[in-house]
């Protein structure tokens, strides 16, 4: 019997895990699972709900970090998780995405010796992603974790080729698709009865979506002012538009700080929402007419479900939502931004197709790889 062990800190660890932790549990006469569950991004109310949408068992181990700087953060990671790694012992961890429990989950296993003298196997699921902006913490943990992996499993060809340009191994590449593709198709259908549309009072395909995190956004007092003009401008263009915009915490204090509460709740047909659930932010981003973001995964999201795309960032690293799916790259300029939105407004944006193995069998593929190298 093998022991393999996920770590997650962040909730879209826990979208790319759930289909691994199904398929797994298939096949229980040969390995056991368990969740470690670092803390790193903790909100009681929101980690219950996604466990509970997800269908995941209560994490086996929790590390109970929370917020704290990059550099104090990952220290603590390390430290408490090699406690866990001394006394359960795992034939395999796996990995996934890019936070700092990734990263410091990999480290640890790679300065722990087996009793067969070699170090804990990573499997890093999520891998090859680079932005090539070493400015982001997730393209640096990209980096330290696909350096350290013994499978790299990839989500686009691009993934494949950045690895293969940085020396690895092409052994140890396996392009087996996207589980955060497996768990939006195998939840779809459960999301249509979300009634966060009622809940809203919004018509479908009758508001825009809003997720902004990143600090480069959210932490500038300038940038922050792009965005709201963006918004007005919005209202300008189309003033029947809803903007549905879930705010963090964090970005309601610094609208705070930099004294812009009066200019962004002077935004019309501005709804600010608590962050959502998986199923009701599902059904948000389905039913959109597009979508305003900085996030990486909703890139995929909007790609796999035909949504239109604009992100506001300079770039991306997920390259083929905009090659070949319906995501564009804008920053924050606004003329370029405007444009894209009067060619969704006149039915002339990019209609994108769905990347290679987006087809809802990557966790089925991750896993036949797994079981057939643990042997």
């Amino acid at each position: 019997m093998k022991k393999i062990i996920s770590v997650v800190g962040a909730r879209p660890n826990f979208m790319k895990m759930a289909p691994v932790h199904k398929q797994l549990l298939k096949h229980k006469s040969k390995v056991t699972h368990r969740i470690v569950h670092t803390g790193q991004h903790y909100d009681r109310k929101m980690s219950d709900v996604f466990f509970r949408e997800l269908e995941l068992p209560k994490p086996h181990i929790y590390l109970g970090i929370g917020s704290r700087t990059h550099a104090v953060q990952k220290a603590m990671i390390m430290t408490e998780f090699e406690k866990v790694i001394l006394k359960e012992k795992p034939d395999l961890v796996l990995v996934y995405g890019d936070v700092n429990s990734t990263a410091a989950a990999a480290i640890v296993c790679s300065k722990i010796l087996t009793d067969s003298g070699r170090s804990v196997p990573v499997a890093h699921i999520e891998s090859g992603l680079r932005s090539f902006d070493r400015t982001m913490p997730e393209e640096i943990n990209r980096m330290i974790t696909d350096v350290l992996a013994d499978f790299l499993f990839v989500t686009e060809p691009g993934g494949v080729k950045n690895l293969l340009n940085e020396g690895i191994d092409k052994n140890k590449i396996f392009f087996t698709g996207n589980t955060m593709i497996d768990s939006l198709g195998s939840y779809l259908k459960k999301a249509k009865r979300s009634q966060i549309l009622k809940e809203l009072c919004i018509s479908p395909k009758n508001y825009t979506l809003v997720t902004l995190h990143r600090p480069s956004n959210v932490d500038n007092k300038e940038n922050l002012k792009k965005i709201i003009s963006i918004f007005k401008n919005i209202n300008k263009l189309n003033p029947a538009l809803d903007i549905v915009f879930p705010v963090h915490p964090r970005t309601l204090k610094m609208l705070g700080k930099f004294g812009l509460e009066d200019h962004f709740y002077s935004i019309k047909n501005l709804i600010v929402t608590e962050p959502l659930g998986y199923f009701d932010f599902l059904n948000l981003i389905r039913n959109a007419k597009f979508i305003l973001t900085d996030s990486g995964g909703i890139q995929e999201e909007t790609t796999f479900l035909k949504v239109p795309c604009i992100t506001l960032r300079e770039n991306t690293e997920r390259p083929v939502t905009s090659e070949i799916g319906t995501n564009v790259i804008c920053g924050l300029d606004e003329k370029k931004i405007m444009k894209h939105i009067m060619e969704i407004e006149n039915g002339k944006f990019k209609k994108g197709r769905t990347p290679k193995l987006w087809d809802g069998k990557a966790a089925e593929r991750i896993v036949k790889v797994l079981l057939k190298k643990l042997k």
